[in-house]
């Protein structure tokens, strides 16, 4: 089937890329992009790094700060789409292929990209349809959005008592900007922070390193928001209650899948696509709300970076089918806080002390290796100054990657 119109919903990362490699691969055709957001794409990690420790947090009409966002913006869109902002989808039918629009209209399509991302887990209960809404309590406060970040500065501005809800790299890089602008901060956490996402090793650096900052870790078992006139309050399962004028939230993602409700595409509640992204022949899917095959299954993996690969597979595999590329997996993550900035590449949950350490040229620098079986391993540099592919070839080849074998002796 030639296509001639392509629909594209999501306007976050992956649907940009989308848009872009679709181009590249020279689909000339129409191109309709329905972004639920009302802003053009932006750098979503930027949130919780760069802007939190800029400027007073003031903002213009449209949510953009004044002091510092923009720099954070990404460039103009050149895929020439014809982008529907502030519009989301509210329903699919893949039988007359068309995206229904919570407004009423309807887009008929030849090819749909699904791109419609993820929203901020809460504490609170959720009122009304989901959606990129901040619903709950206005003292509970997630990270997800422009409008989450600059409403998060402006109430830091008063230098508050914050409640970090979440011991992942979003609550430790929030945790991270509350300590820096002044605030007193506790983390709550179930399990040592960062731990699950990269091994107690790690983890290990970071929360000394937190706590070297003046961080207060609190574990206690799972939270349970409670609001009050004072400010917020959380009970643990432990029995503990806290209290803090601020408490944000970072407990993790919800894929945007509602609005495929009805549409046959959703497995056990996941949209599960191929290694081309696919998930019918006309229909792909990619970023924050797909799950896709990699070495340990088939997973949803919520990083930039994963988004970005996956688009640019999906769309190829949308226009090529068979003859296109599959999706050969490679993580890729970094985060930052407490002066610390970590690299990785390769799974990252790493399990033991690392086989290969180097130091760098201060005491916090440091190049790690962990299993260097041939496409499993993983590499991370700790304030270390390495090229990201000279670190992807450490964590393909093991630290022989990084300078010549020595010389054999005769």
């Amino acid at each position: 089937m030639t296509m001639r119109r392509i629909v594209v919903v999501g306007n976050g990362i992956a649907g940009l890329t989308a848009c872009d490699s679709l181009r590249s691969a020279g689909y000339d055709g129409e191109l309709t992009v329905v972004g639920a957001e009302r802003h053009h794409p932006y750098s979503r990690p930027a949130l919780s790094k760069a802007l939190l420790h800029s400027g007073d947090g003031n903002s213009d009409g449209d949510g953009n700060s004044n002091d510092g966002l923009r720099a954070h913006e990404l460039p103009e869109p050149t895929h020439d789409a014809t982008v529907l902002l502030g519009v989301s989808a509210a329903g699919l039918d893949i039988e007359a292929r068309v995206v229904r629009l919570d407004g009423g209209g309807e887009l008929p399509y030849d090819g749909l990209v699904i791109a419609s991302g993820s929203r901020a887990k809460r504490l609170a209960p959720r009122q009304g349809a989901a959606g990129p809404r901040r619903d709950g309590s206005p003292r509970e406060l997630t990270l997800r959005t422009i409008e989450d970040a600059i409403a998060l500065r402006q109430r830091l501005a008063d230098r508050p008592s914050v409640l970090v809800i979440g011991g992942g790299p979003l609550g430790m890089e929030v945790a991270s900007g509350c300590l820096e602008v002044g605030c007193e901060v506790t983390l709550v956490s179930d399990v040592r922070p960062l731990s699950r996402q990269l091994g107690e090793h790690l983890s290990g650096i970071f929360t000394t390193a937190a706590v070297r900052h003046g961080l207060r870790v609190v574990g206690g078992g799972k939270a349970r928001f409670i609001d009050s006139d004072a400010g917020g309050r959380v009970a643990l399962a432990d029995g503990t209650e806290l209290e803090a004028d601020l408490v944000v939230t970072a407990i993790g993602d919800e894929p945007n899948v509602e609005w495929l409700t009805g549409s046959n595409l959703l497995v056990d509640g996941q949209l599960r696509v191929d290694s081309r992204g696919r998930l019918r022949s006309d229909i792909v899917a990619a970023g924050d709300v797909a799950a896709f095959p990699t070495r340990r299954g088939v997973e949803r993996i919520p990083l930039w970076t994963s988004a970005i690969d996956q688009a640019k597979v999906a769309a190829i595999g949308l226009l090529k089918g068979d003859a296109a590329p599959e999706f050969n997996f490679q993580p890729y993550f970094w985060t930052e806080g407490f002066g610390l900035s970590l690299k990785a590449v390769g799974n990252t949950a790493v399990v033991g002390a690392p086989d290969y350490c180097e130091p760098g040229n201060d005491p916090d620098s440091l190049l790690l290796c962990w299993g260097n079986q041939a496409g499993s391993g993983t590499a991370v540099a700790i304030n270390y100054r390495i090229p990201i592919p000279k670190l992807r070839r450490l964590a393909d080849a093991g630290p022989g990657a990084l300078r010549p074998a020595a010389p054999l002796k005769l």
